[in-house]
């Protein structure tokens, strides 16, 4: 229920209808325009909007979609169902090309990709029976400019074939006529042929008319020239009239045999154009859609209000063009704790446009039209919209106007219900303050208790008070620079706003005398409450700007720490590959070496054990030894750097925010005393557990299986028993 009736022209839905009715290609489209209605019937919401949203989707790819020729072919259909009627040439050409665009935008949503992307518009499109044998039946008949085929039938094509030898004729012997009509100076030189009721005639003086024998059909308007007929042709011209009688009556033959053939059918065909101004309807509201950036919403089937940089869409409209002005987006959120808002603030400061654009954007929604708020929004549905919103301003008017809120005040507590959304601008003006005051608190508090969702504005300062202790009802506030005197246009819910009287009427100019006086009548209990007021205001964009700063420098901390823990990830990656490239040149390096070993023992054995060459055999075996520390050393090493680099700056940049201290966990300690010879170990930045060979000051060799490597004694510790057990099972 929508209540007044002038709801849609109170919100300026009227103008969306309009702006709608403007982007419709087809007279059937902007026909169903005004068949847009609200429901609250979630399934038709959804569907409506699905439509929208998916014909958006459809502009916002430039995919080319068939637009053209969305003609109305409606009443040409009607007509024929009677029998022995039959279509007009032009009407059979406007329908080949309409029922070819019904055919292109069937086969555009049969395409695997389209209806997948498209279900709702798909499902709509299944309905469309353009009936190929129809566009093929008129192919027959007219050409591809929408004139009547030579060879439609047999009978047309005998009498279009005698129609031109005839006129042949009569062309000929005209021109013959005329040529002696000239040399016998009958006719002046340069007189051409004319036509005169269909047939051909020649201009003749009036003073000459006697001299060319035949019928004259007409006279020019001054009475100087007279048009015969020449009686040798008469019989010729005779022969075209009811050439061309016989002409159309075989063209209406055919096009009564063309309706006979399609008069089955007609009603689908009816369908199919009812559909495709469904579409051009779709189509508009999208184009609108994606003018304002509208999307869709979440829908919820209870009531609820949780949008996200809500705009009303022509203020947004009004300001498109214009790069110093914005509209400031509206976030709004009632629900079953805060379900009514009451804003107060500045004459001026936008708390009528606020009330405008939630009537307007839940009307939209609950219509199937998208809505221009941000992604992650949510809409309710309710049963009933009421408004209070008069436009009467006049003093002489006040006293009606008053009667008429209370009249209306009376309907919505009689009707009102939780599925009901209340808008109520400058609630209780009209009267006397204090009584109209405490009217409005009264009707206010029973609005709350049927747990209704509304939005009102208000001066009044017992209903901000009453806002404040009242469990339902929150405060809001049109925000105002108080240096620069001027409204900012922006809701802050959850405190109540100052009117800021005094400092307007400072700003226009009242004597300071006037507003001292003004002030002392006002008492200072109210001057006080409007001041506590706007330092609460003016201390909220105070903090609100320092959690900006805060939330915007902890983010680049974040980024920060994300950034390093990547590239800590990666090396790692890049230490296990590093890793095992050396694991396996090492075991190449050892399969050489045992090759080598093999060899020189071959070597010795032939050489009889020779002490030279013994000696070099011995020192090869020792360089390749060397060749593999040196190889798993250095890798290992220089991972480990880059590994303690990057942990260095991820510790440094763990800054406290808001005084919040990150616990770092202590390194683990190698326990002291000596290593000894055979002890299991785990060198830094590994996890593998190796055996100590030797000692000495500084050094430690270590074997991690084939590979032995020599390490400083500060790089290793003593392995775990859970960590040799671990190592254990890896390796069985």
């Amino acid at each position: 229920m929508v209540y007044p009736d002038e709801f849609e022209h109170k919100v300026g839905f009227d103008r969306i209808r309009k702006r709608i009715y403007e982007l419709c290609l087809s007279q059937q489209g902007r026909e169903k325009v005004s068949e847009i209605s609200i429901t609250a019937d979630k399934d038709t919401i959804i569907k409506k909007l699905s439509q929208t949203a998916e014909f958006q989707k459809i502009i916002e790819m430039e995919q080319e979609f068939p637009l053209d020729h969305f003609y109305d072919l409606r009443q040409g259909l009607k007509k024929i169902r009677v029998e022995g009627s039959y279509p007009e040439i032009n009407e059979l050409f406007d329908l080949k090309r309409s029922l070819l665009t019904l055919k292109h935008i069937y086969n555009f949503f049969s395409i695997d990709e389209h209806s997948e992307a498209y279900p709702e518009l798909y499902r709509l499109s299944r309905g469309i029976k353009a009936y190929p044998f129809v566009i093929d039946s008129i192919n027959r008949i007219i050409t591809k400019d929408g004139t009547i085929k030579d060879n439609a039938s047999a009978e047309l094509s005998a009498i279009k074939t005698e129609l031109r030898k005839t006129g042949a004729q009569v062309t000929k012997r005209m021109h013959s006529i005329l040529k002696k009509a000239q040399n016998d100076s009958i006719v002046e030189k340069g007189t051409a042929v004319a036509i005169r009721n269909g047939r051909g005639v020649i201009p003749v003086n009036v003073y000459d008319k006697n001299k060319l024998k035949g019928l004259v059909h007409d006279q020019s308007a001054s009475g100087k020239t007279v048009y015969i007929e020449p009686s040798e042709i008469v019989s010729l011209n005779n022969q075209i009239i009811e050439l061309e009688y016989a002409e159309k009556r075989e063209i209406i033959k055919i096009l009564v045999g063309f309706a006979d053939r399609i008069r089955p059918y007609i009603e689908d065909l009816l369908l199919s154009y009812d559909i495709l101004g469904h579409i051009d309807l779709i189509r508009a509201k999208a184009l609108l859609g994606h003018r304002l950036k509208s999307i869709m919403p979440v829908v919820n089937d209870r009531p609820v209000i949780k949008w996200l940089q809500a705009i009303h869409p022509f203020l947004f409209i009004a300001f498109e063009d214009l790069p110093d002005r914005e509209v400031v987006p509206l976030d709004i959120e009632l629900g079953e704790h805060s379900r009514i808002l009451l804003i107060s603030g500045p004459n001026a400061g936008g708390k009528s446009v606020c009330l405008a654009t939630v009537g307007l954007l839940q009307y939209m929604l609950q219509c199937g039209l998208t809505v221009p708020v941000k992604q992650g929004s949510e809409f309710g549905i309710f049963s009933n919209l009421f408004i209070n919103m008069g436009d009467e301003q006049s003093i002489e008017n006040d006293l009606s106007t008053y009667s008429s809120h209370l009249m209306n005040m009376k309907y919505f507590l009689r009707n009102a219900d939780e599925e009901t959304l209340v808008l109520i601008d400058e609630f209780g003006t009209g009267t006397e303050p204090v009584l109209g005051g405490a009217i409005a608190e009264s009707i206010l508090g029973e609005l709350n208790n049927k747990r209704v969702l509304g939005v009102i504005t208000t001066h009044y300062t017992n209903l901000k008070h009453f806002a404040s202790a009242e469990e339902g009802i929150v405060n809001g506030a049109m925000m105002y620079d108080n240096h620069k005197m001027e409204p900012l246009f922006r809701l802050d819910i959850g405190k109540p706003g100052s009117s800021f009287a005094f400092e307007i009427a400072r700003r226009i100019g009242l004597p300071e005398e006037v507003l001292a006086n003004a002030s002392q009548k006002a008492g200072h209990e109210n001057i006080n409450f409007d001041k506590h007021l706007k330092d609460v205001l003016r201390d909220k964009k105070y903090w609100d700007r320092k959690r900006q700063i805060i939330r915007i420098e902890s983010k680049k901390l974040d980024d920060l720490v994300n950034s390093y823990e990547k590239e800590i990830s990666e090396l790692k990656s890049e230490r296990k590959e590093i890793i095992k490239r050396a694991r396996e040149e090492a075991e190449a390096i050892l399969n050489e070496a045992n090759k080598t070993v093999e060899k020189t023992i071959k070597e010795i054995k032939e050489a009889q054990a020779e002490k030279e060459r013994t000696k070099n055999a011995r020192k090869q075996l020792e360089k390749l030894k060397e060749g593999i520390k040196s190889k798993t050393g250095d890798e290992d090493a220089q991972v480990t750097r880059k590994s303690r680099k990057l942990e260095e700056k991820k510790k440094k940049i763990r800054i406290p925010v808001s005084e919040k201290k990150e616990k770092v966990s202590p390194a683990k300690k190698s326990p002291s005393g000596p290593l000894k010879t055979g002890e299991k170990v785990i060198m830094e930045g590994s996890d593998r557990v190796g055996e100590v060979l030797a000692t000495d000051k500084n050094k430690v060799s270590i074997a991690f299986g084939n590979i032995v490597t020599s390490v400083d004694y500060s790089r290793i510790r003593r392995a775990s028993v859970n960590e040799i057990a671990s190592a254990s099972a890896r390796h069985t």
